[in-house]
């Protein structure tokens, strides 16, 4: 397995979003879900990235359980950040009290005695980013979290964050035909030695070339709520959908694995985290560690592939986003 580095940490080049495994896209087996991160170690991934928010909750005990064999080969990243309230609705906390009664919730569920990266989910817009990073930065030197980070940042959130405690990684979708983060965060990570996780490379699935229709979504699946895979935006994103798989079949490899040698290309400083649930499809994304594409090819996919239809996230959660 070939590895990249996110600031002084050593990862492997390509990661694990565990999010998928506990819901998120429909019916989940957590039997189904603790094999499959086992596999997932034996084929040298060592990355995995999981959150308190996703299930809610049961994600980090389902990753706690199958990496306890292999605590000490693994890099576990969590986040806190998106507290649920009575009655099923959430918001964005990011107050000091919260941030240590989060990470030791985080620590118990895992399993574990430290935490190798903990991320802010979302920026909490009514505390200031330092008040925040300063209680991380504490987690850090009571020996609870070894790194940290923050997800959805804008660049002077991280800017500011980083003045306070040096961040290891920025997490952020990234993907051929969601590129926000080109516009000033890739930038000020790179100019500060941070390294940059992307998630939802394949976007969402989109890019793989399996999704045509919501039928083509499970009952459940969230992907049904967001407006890329909805009425006319879809329809557009398909027709980007069969362009990107043209120019798979052109470099001979699969729409997947395109979508992963291009994220893969936009820098050494980039560790994609796909969570695929098969494991013929983890496989799959892995080998596109070994793909290169030639300068042209990269012109000629951003040149062929327009930014996708519609809004990552439904109304309220755009308006919660820091980037």
């Amino acid at each position: 397995m070939k590895k990249r580095k996110l600031g002084d940490l050593s990862v492997s080049a390509m990661g694990y979003g565990c999010m998928g495994l506990s819901g998120t896209y429909g019916a989940s087996d957590d039997k189904a879900a603790i094999a499959l991160l086992r596999n997932v170690v034996e084929l040298g991934v060592d990355f995995f990235d999981t959150a308190d928010a996703y299930g809610p909750f049961r994600n980090e005990e389902l990753v706690g359980e199958a990496l306890a064999p292999v605590r000490d080969k693994v890099i576990i990243a969590t986040k806190f950040g998106q507290e649920f309230l009575p009655g099923g609705s959430r918001r964005v906390n990011g107050r000091p009290d919260y941030v240590r009664s989060a990470c030791e919730a985080s620590l118990k569920r895992l399993g574990i005695e430290r935490i190798d990266v903990y991320f802010a989910h979302r920026i909490d817009k009514t505390v200031p980013i330092e008040d925040t990073v300063g209680e991380m930065s504490r987690l850090v030197a009571e020996g609870k979290t070894r790194y940290i980070g923050l997800s959805e940042a804008s660049a002077n959130t991280i800017r500011r964050a980083h003045a306070v405690h040096p961040l290891t990684c920025v997490q952020t979708e990234y993907s051929a035909w969601s590129r926000d983060v080109e516009a000033s965060v890739l930038s000020t990570v790179r100019e500060l030695g941070i390294g940059f996780v992307a998630y939802s490379p394949l976007g969402r699935g989109f890019l793989t070339g399996n999704i045509a229709s919501q039928s083509d979504l499970a009952e459940g699946d969230v992907r049904r709520l967001m407006p890329r895979f909805q009425g006319e935006n879809l329809e557009g994103n398909r027709a980007i959908a069969e362009r990107f798989a043209d120019l798979s079949r052109k470099k001979g490899v699969t729409p997947a694995q395109l979508a992963l040698a291009w994220v893969l290309a936009q820098g050494d400083d980039i560790v994609p985290i796909p969570g695929s649930r098969r494991l013929e499809a983890v496989k799959e994304n892995i080998a596109a560690l070994n793909i290169q594409l030639t300068a042209s090819e990269i012109t000629e996919i951003n040149g062929n592939l327009p930014a996708a239809k519609g809004e990552r996230y439904g109304a309220p959660m755009m308006a919660a986003l820091d980037t």
